[in-house]
C-alpha cells in the first residue's frame, strides 16, 4: 500500500485526495470498485475500501518529531540526511529546534507546544512518546526495506524517535512559525 499514492483532483475546499495513483501509473476514484479490484488482485485476496472521515493513527492524532532527530537517525545508520527521509517517520508537525540535539522531544511529554506569537495560536498537548514499528525501516518511493533504521532508534532511544499529542487549542500552524515550549 506504501506505492499507492493519493492526490485530489476535484476542485473543491476540502483538501482531502480524491483519487489514487497505482504503483503502475494507473488513476483510480478512491472510492471507486476499480481501485478494490486492483488492490484485491496485486494482493491475493478480496479487501474491503473503508472511509474513516477523521482518518486513523497509532496511538494519538498528531504525531511530532524534530529535524534533530530525524538527522540524528540518519547519520548514526549509515544512511546520511538525504537518504533516511523525513517521511519514513509519518509526521503530521516537524519542528526545527535551535539545536540539532537528538530525541529532545523525549522532554517535552507532559508539557505544551504553542505556535505562533502570543497565545492566539495553536496549541499541542505532548502526552507520550512515539514508539515506532517498521514503518520506518521503509523508503516511501520505493517500499524497498532497510531495517537499519529501526534497529538505530531502537539502539539510541529504546525504539522511541517524536511524540504523540492532543489539541488543547485549534489554530493555524505555518512553515517557520515560532513554537514556544510550556508548562
Amino acid at each position: 500500500m506504501l506505492l499507492y499514492k493519493p492526490f485530489g483532483l476535484d476542485n473543491t475546499a476540502e483538501l482531502l485526495p480524491t483519487h489514487v495513483r497505482t504503483p503502475d501509473g494507473k488513476e483510480y476514484e478512491l472510492r471507486s470498485d476499480e481501485l478494490r479490484q486492483e488492490v484485491s488482485s496485486r494482493y491475493g485476496s478480496e479487501v474491503e475500501l473503508m472511509n474513516l472521515k477523521h482518518g486513523i493513527f497509532d496511538e494519538a492524532c498528531l504525531s511530532v518529531i524534530s529535524l534533530g532527530t530525524v538527522h540524528s537517525v540518519a547519520r548514526e545508520s549509515g544512511r546520511g540526511v538525504d537518504l533516511c527521509d523525513l517521511r519514513r517517520f509519518r509526521p503530521n508537525v516537524v519542528i526545527e529546534t535551535n539545536n540539532t540535539e537528538p530525541f529532545a522531544e523525549d522532554k517535552w511529554v507532559g508539557r505544551t507546544l504553542m505556535f505562533g506569537e502570543g497565545n492566539g495560536g495553536a496549541a499541542l498537548r505532548v502526552t507520550m512518546r512515539d514508539e515506532r514499528c517498521v514503518m520506518v525501516n521503509f523508503d516511501p518511493d520505493t517500499a524497498e526495506r532497510d531495517s537499519e533504521v529501526m534497529k538505530t532508534v531502537v539502539r539510541m532511544n529504546e525504539n522511541c524517535a517524536g511524540v504523540y499529542g492532543t489539541v488543547v487549542r485549534a489554530g493555524e500552524l505555518r512553515v517557520g512559525q515560532v513554537v514556544t515550549l510550556g508548562e
